[in-house]
């Protein structure tokens, strides 16, 4: 595979390329809602570590939030209602903002969402998805060989006779930027429930892993959810743990590939960063911050990279060659020149799909143990990498 990436895969890396942007913290603690009549209905909120999701469990009906869905926005706030099918609707409550639950079939555009699915044993309600080509699940592969799960496009080119045709429950959409509204609300004209999703900002990887609880919500398996998030969550802490107690250094980590002359770096409040960190590893950038990627010169790179003891996830690239033919003097790094380069590409297909995309969004216990396993291998004697490669 050519390190320049298609357009396509640059799309695919973008939403995993994580940002900040934290504007509402949310209390496991009991919370009252307002309803529009002026009468107050108490719930549970079940959301403990995402920053972009609120998710309130009341008696007849879950409320959620999800809050600026997409990259760059401010203030904005999506409200939903879930209201089991057998249910009538509280007179309160906007019939407009209201999903039926259980959901029965949708649409996704992320693979994200797809892991999330099928981690609570709903692959089978996905009938149309936004890049087809990249999947790297087998069970979605075979899907799309039996022409039961359907390509449907991406942004303004989306086939929306397709969509019509699948007839969703609901599209689920990530957004890059604020078009993305207005793609969501040619959607919504057309008579179909669109909720975004906006777990690829999240910035803790359990934050990001939470979400499974929205689809627990979705598709009324709220316990087969929280068993799962609580699972990942014990591994993920006790690792962690672990680290803390027993790493004696804190290796030095460069992260990705410039792009033509700019290196767009993940600043130190970003999803990686965070991973790096709590695998006892120092961030070269970790004292920035940022929403989004930061773009520098390659010489500025270059000089701090000078000082890495290890090299991760350069990009696409599947070799040591083919990261110094992008430029010669990255063969020069001690961090290269010593052989610790290594990326996410263990786990992918031959049309390109990653798997670290896909379901490592459900596994960052096990992204923790593979960066834990690279950066201190003597805490983890023979442990073979699950998502990662060393590159030669």
């Amino acid at each position: 595979m050519n390190v320049v990436k298609s357009s396509c895969v640059i799309r695919f890396i973008i939403y995993g390329v994580l940002t900040l942007s934290a504007v509402l913290i949310q209390s496991c603690q009991r919370t009252t809602g307002k309803a529009e009549t002026g009468g107050e209905i108490s719930g549970r909120s079940v959301i403990m570590y995402a920053k972009r999701l609120s998710l309130v469990e009341k008696d007849i009906y879950s409320q959620i939030k999800v809050i600026n869905p997409w990259q760059g926005a401010k203030g904005e706030e999506q409200n939903w209602y879930l209201v089991r099918d057998s249910a009538d609707i509280p007179p309160f409550i906007n019939p407009g903002e209201v999903i039926r639950v259980p959901v029965k079939s949708i649409i996704c555009t992320s693979t994200t969402h797809l892991a999330m699915i099928s981690a609570i044993g709903e692959s089978g309600s996905v009938k149309g998805f936004s890049g087809t080509g990249f999947l790297y699940s087998k069970e979605y592969n075979d899907r799309i060989s039996a022409s039961t799960l359907n390509e449907i496009g991406y942004d303004d080119n989306l086939n929306k006779e397709m969509i019509i045709k699948l007839k969703p429950d609901l599209v689920m959409m990530y957004g890059v930027g604020g078009e993305s509204a207005s793609f969501a609300g040619k959607l919504r004209e057309m008579g179909l429930k669109v909720m975004f999703n906006a777990d690829y900002l999240e910035t803790d990887p359990l934050g990001k892993a939470e979400w499974i609880k929205l689809f627990g919500a979705l598709y009324s398996k709220e316990k087969t959810a929280d068993s799962i998030f609580k699972g990942i969550e014990h591994d993920y802490k006790d690792t962690e743990a672990f680290i803390r107690k027993n790493a004696k250094e804190h290796p030095r980590v460069l992260l990705g590939l410039p792009f033509k002359d700019t290196w767009y770096i993940s600043p130190g409040n970003s999803y990686i960063s965070e991973l790096v960190n709590d695998a006892g590893g120092y961030y070269l950038w970790c004292d920035t911050e940022s929403d989004e990627s930061i773009p520098m010169g390659l010489e500025n790179v270059y000089i701090k990279a000078l000082t890495a003891d290890y090299w991760l996830n350069p990009g696409t690239a599947e070799t040591l060659n083919q990261i110094s033919s992008l430029d010669n003097r990255f063969a020069g790094l001690p961090c290269y020149r010593n052989g610790n380069v290594f990326n996410n590409i263990k786990r992918t297909n031959k049309q390109g799909g990653n798997d670290y995309w896909e379901s490592g969004t459900v596994r960052p216990h096990i992204l923790l143990l593979d960066l834990a396993s690279i950066l201190h291998p003597e805490l983890f004697p023979g442990r073979e990498l699950y998502f990662y490669r060393k590159l030669n």
